[in-house]
């Protein structure tokens, strides 16, 4: 009999966007980082799993120097699933970044999707208003992205029955206490499940929330702050 498929997570994979963009510079744990990863992901997950991927996916600026770094992915085991991050800039149309994508693996935007008896959807998000690293156009990007986050949420719901809700969104829903924000309140009106999300780094990993709040489960899955090690969303 086949085991019933697990739920990965892992973010902000950075991977070199044909440049050889190297991560090092950010510190020496980030040496061969993409390496760390592909073996903890071969040892763990099997063609049946479903790993999620919350942005940041290439420093490509164009989709055709990010086709390499998508392929890298799309060859490891399990169905992937990924969003769009802030350093995604070669993130063009959505159409065509599907066609671009390898069999079994999936973008989400303003949708989501439905694997096996898991629901994906999610939606970028930006810095919470109020915040001391502030820009003049935080709050209009911020509430912006609560509309997409509501319109893949909505599509999700429309496609739900009983399955098991993810959401995914690539900045920080709440701050480090697991405060209630728009974000967490639209989490919880429909029903997500599980909440992943990345983003943050180096000094920034101990302002990441994990947790339960109010029946929602928040996984936080930045690579290095996990030690370049996928996250299994038990």
């Amino acid at each position: 009999m086949t085991e019933a498929p697990r739920i990965f997570a892992i973010s902000d994979l950075h991977l070199p966007g044909g440049d050889d963009k190297s991560m090092d510079l950010f510190g020496q744990h980030w040496q061969d980082h993409f390496d760390k990863i592909r073996e903890d992901w071969i040892q763990r997950v099997r063609p049946q799993d479903l790993v999620l991927l919350p942005g940041d996916i290439s420093w490509a600026m164009r989709l055709e120097d990010a086709v390499p770094d998508l392929l890298a992915i799309g060859n490891l085991p399990g169905t992937k699933v990924m969003i769009k991050g802030n350093h995604d800039y070669w993130w063009s149309s959505l159409s065509r970044v599907r066609a671009a994508l390898p069999d079994h693996f999936f973008a989400v935007q303003n949708d989501a999707v439905l694997i096996g008896e898991t629901l994906v959807c999610g939606a970028r998000g930006w810095t919470m208003p109020g915040g001391d690293d502030n820009q003049p156009d935080t709050e209009r990007i911020y509430n912006r992205e609560l509309i997409r986050l509501e319109l893949s949420l909505q599509q999700a719901q429309r496609k739900r029955t009983d399955q098991r809700l993810v959401v995914m969104c690539h900045f920080p829903p709440c701050n480090s206490r697991g405060d209630d924000s728009p974000v967490t309140q639209l989490m919880e009106q429909y029903g997500a499940d599980d909440v992943v999300y990345g983003h943050l780094h180096g000094p920034a990993c101990a302002s990441g929330f994990s947790g339960q709040k109010n029946k929602v489960r928040y996984w936080f899955a930045s690579c290095d702050c996990v030690q370049f090690r996928l996250q299994e969303l038990r």
